[in-house]
């Protein structure tokens, strides 16, 4: 029969008085009462200290002479205890990023365990993320760019620390330039990289603009465009970065170019959502590969109130300076776009 309680009979560490108590397990129980009246000499000095010193005693006698020995509580009997863990009420640091799965490293298991089981989904549709074959890569990237410059990227490392000597010389080695730290290079030999510092590396694989084959339509009408050498560099890319490719493709009003990550492991058959390979740090609100990129981990944003820094914009109307200062700080805080503030002499802001 499971142990469902966690029974101490006939507690008398300090101020406790022969007290009986029943405590349910697999639920969270809070101890509450008046200062002095027990709270810490329940949980901590008899129950917590009684589950430590239970446990220090199954270690070996060499183990054993390192840790501080816990006294046996005064306590006539404590049953269906397991080894126990306490966090002192204080925090142990100011930082928001530091919380009881943090202190206790209860977390790293936790993250070590959703990157190896873990299951991911799709957030839009719900449906589980599934591989997809290269020729799939190669659909999704010609309905997004016909006719515009594509570049093809093998992000060879993301986001790790180290010098990467081996693998910027075999890139060199065959011929390939880089991007490093979203900097293009001409790669050296022996060349290295500040090994505290974390570092992408993305092979440069190719550069292509899709044209259309003349006389041969689409089954809608649309051009249909040769894709034989996207296909080879999509198949190179996805071979040397185990799975990845970084798909950067020219907008034709902005000439910007926007990047597309797929992968051959992580893909949502129904939006073609593409998602990297689960990994330890894709669930730490520590790291930039798994923390929300608008609070960046903190669950909260701090924002500037305008209402604030700009009080009374009535006084702009006398003072031509106090209206170019308003003007100056609205720009540089670059408040929201639904923020609207109207200066006076006819200067508005939206």
């Amino acid at each position: 029969m499971a142990i469902t309680h966690i029974t101490v009979r006939g507690a008398r560490q300090h101020n406790l008085r022969n007290v009986d108590v029943s405590i349910p397990r697999n639920t969270l129980t809070v101890v509450t009462g008046l200062s002095g009246s027990g709270k810490s000499s329940l949980a901590f000095d008899t129950i917590y200290a009684e589950g430590q010193r239970r446990y220090v005693e199954t270690l070996s006698a060499y183990a054993r002479q390192f840790l501080d020995q816990m006294e046996r509580p005064d306590v006539d009997a404590i049953d269906g205890l397991s080894p126990a863990i306490s966090i002192e009420q204080k925090t142990t640091s100011r930082s928001p990023r530091s919380t009881v799965g943090t202190i206790t490293e209860i977390y790293d298991y936790l993250r070590l365990l959703y990157a190896s089981v873990g299951q991911p989904h799709c957030p839009n549709c719900g449906l589980p993320i599934t591989r997809q074959t290269p020729e799939q890569i190669v659909a999704q990237i010609v309905q997004q760019a016909p006719g515009e410059r594509i570049t093809v990227f093998a992000p060879i490392v993301r986001g790790r620390k180290g010098e990467f000597r081996e693998e910027l010389d075999a890139l060199d080695q065959q011929g390939f330039r880089a991007r490093v730290d979203g900097e293009v290079v001409e790669l050296t030999e022996g060349m290295r990289l500040d090994k505290k510092k974390n570092h992408t590396v993305e092979a440069i694989v190719d550069r292509i603009i899709l044209k259309p084959i003349p006389g041969e339509p689409g089954p809608d009408g649309t051009p249909k465009y040769d894709t034989r050498r996207l296909e080879t560099s999509v198949a190179k890319a996805l071979q040397m970065a185990d799975g990845l490719v970084l798909v950067g493709i020219q907008d034709p009003d902005t000439r910007k170019q926007i990047e597309t990550l797929y992968s051959s492991s992580m893909a949502c058959p129904d939006c073609g959502i593409n998602v990297a390979r689960l990994e330890p740090r894709s669930f730490s609100f520590n790291s930039t590969y798994g923390a929300c990129p608008e609070c960046n981990g903190l669950g909260s944003i701090y924002d500037f109130d305008p209402n604030k820094i700009i009080t009374d914009c009535q006084d702009c109307t006398t003072n031509i300076k106090l209206n170019q200062v308003c003007l100056l700080l609205y720009k540089v805080l670059r408040l929201h776009e639904e923020v609207k503030v109207i200066f006076a002499a006819d200067v508005s802001l939206e």
